[in-house]
């Protein structure tokens, strides 16, 4: 997949203990970064943010998508075409009685959401991303 790899081991340079996890994240948060939970189509902030800047991991502030890559899918989930290049990992996920592709963060392993490929060009690819696991850093004016 453009700009991601497949998760090989669960290794990632930044580990916390659950505890850690709960002290440096909302409830919400830990609940889909962690637990792979999935927040409420239409709740996030996000979903409108139209400045430039960079969309990061809520779990550890790793860059994940540039605002230039973000579309509006009409899903209720920020969506982009493509990550930073390495700063996602996908695997596969075969809950809920069907195969996805889930994406999560390459440094903490933090569950973002799913890619899908029905997304526009160049990369054709939809980055299905939970809001409460990104934060937004605006580009310096």
């Amino acid at each position: 997949m453009f700009g991601s790899k497949q998760a090989p081991a669960e290794t990632f340079s930044v580990r916390l203990t659950d505890e850690g996890w709960r002290v440096r994240l909302s409830p919400e948060a830990y609940r889909v970064l962690r637990q792979h939970g999935t927040e409420r189509p239409g709740s996030s902030p996000l979903n409108f943010e139209k400045r430039e800047g960079v969309f990061v991991c809520a779990g550890c502030g790793t860059p994940l998508f540039r605002s230039e890559t973000k579309y509006e899918s009409g899903t209720g989930w920020p969506s982009f075409y493509a990550p930073i290049e390495g700063a996602v990992a996908t695997r596969t996920d075969r809950s809920f009685f069907m195969t996805r592709t889930e994406v999560h963060c390459a440094t903490c392993g933090g569950h973002l959401g799913h890619v899908f490929p029905d997304g526009p060009q160049p990369t054709g690819q939809r980055y299905c991303m939970n809001g409460v696991a990104l934060d937004f850093r605006p580009a310096q004016e």
